[in-house]
């Protein structure tokens, strides 16, 4: 049997913040919460097409002139680091391995001090010939985007036939020493959700740690409805089938995965996550702040706002001037992302434009 313990979210809403209290230095937001872990988005493109994401003729994308830079990602990494008290950077896409200039915006940031904890969130595409190198440079470890082992449900999933790439690269990110190497999987009804046992049973076998994510509505074709989710609950319920499923004893500290021991013939095979991102919502304790490939903050990843960084670098601002800026974007920051009828009976959820793919995850 398993228990589910989640983190119990914000109540309440408010009209406005209010004033932030002079001499705070690092990202707090008007709800006490601190985001000390930041996602950085390289891009908007991507060379799959999932269902859950991008419409099939895939989406229009910001021109090059428009994104950030590898001295501009440099820099503003630089500035969360040493200025806003962030201890972990994440790149994101779109897809980052699309960057060739990867390795260098991964060697510029691993050079910071004091160095932050890096890693890559991918769909693991190319990274076969390019997992050394990632790891040379400074890279710590690796998130893979990967929702099943099934070339033909991989096909429907997302669109193209590159399972065998994807494999090949998981590989070589373990040969490379990327570890751990966490799986990130999205469960789609009638699709997948009945390879969530086979899954897991192939990422104990290898070492890694599987993450099954709620699908969030934060797809193009803004087709998401709840009642068709497959929700934390069910996902728990088809693992006990097969394992036993027992909370860690570990402290969450502000990650987005629940995570559980995974027995198997009375023995601990390895860990598994879970990110309700929707129907056991764990807002009162993100530590998140995240850069749109343009520059732009976003304190939560359903915000309807930005606030512009990129546009002030290149007008000549200062890295102080940059810091209150981002100090001022976070401390808006909501209490909760309003998905969670029952956390936030007051907020009305509206899904924001862009998709998961142009925000960075």
């Amino acid at each position: 049997m398993t228990i589910a313990l989640g983190i119990p979210t914000l109540a309440g809403k408010r009209a406005s913040p209010g004033p932030r209290p002079d001499g705070a230095t690092e990202l707090r937001d008007s709800w006490g919460r601190v985001a000390t872990d930041l996602r950085i988005s390289l891009t908007d493109r991507c060379n799959l097409r999932c269902t859950y994401c991008m419409p099939a003729e895939g989406l229009p994308f910001a021109p090059s002139d428009q994104l950030m830079q590898a001295d501009e990602i440099a820099r503003l990494a630089a500035v969360a680091v040493r200025d806003l008290g962030v201890r972990q950077v994440r790149f994101t896409g779109g897809e980052p391995l699309l960057r060739k200039d990867l390795v260098d915006v991964i060697a510029r940031v691993a050079a910071l001090g004091p160095r932050p904890e890096i890693s890559l969130t991918t769909n693991a595409i190319g990274l076969a010939s390019r997992a050394q190198a990632l790891a040379d440079a400074g890279l710590d470890r690796i998130n893979v985007s990967l929702d099943t082992v099934h070339a033909a449900t991989f096909l429907a999933v997302t669109r193209r036939p590159f399972l065998a790439r994807v494999l090949d690269g998981i590989d070589a990110a373990a040969r490379a020493g990327l570890t751990p190497i966490k799986i990130n999987a999205v469960l789609l009804r009638g699709v997948n959700d009945d390879q969530a046992v086979e899954l897991l049973e192939w990422c104990l076998a290898r070492g890694h740690q599987l993450r099954f994510i709620e699908q969030m509505p934060l797809d193009a074709d803004h087709s998401w409805e709840r009642d068709t989710m497959v929700t934390a609950a069910e996902i728990r319920a088809s693992l006990d089938e097969s394992f036993a499923l027992v909370p860690t004893t570990t402290p969450r500290d502000g990650a987005p995965a629940e995570l559980f021991d995974v027995y198997s013939g009375g023995e601990v095979r390895g860990q598994v996550g879970i990110i309700a991102s929707v129907t056991e919502s764990f807002c009162s304790d993100c530590r998140r702040t995240r850069l749109t490939s343009e520059g732009a903050v976003r304190s939560c990843l359903f915000s309807h706002a930005e606030v512009d960084l990129l546009g002030p670098l290149r007008a000549g601002a200062s890295d102080s001037t940059l810091a209150e800026l981002w100090r001022e974007a976070m401390w808006a920051k909501p209490s909760g992302h309003g998905l969670d009828a029952g956390s936030f009976a007051t907020d009305s959820f509206v899904q924001p434009e862009r998709t998961m793919s142009a925000i960075g995850g």
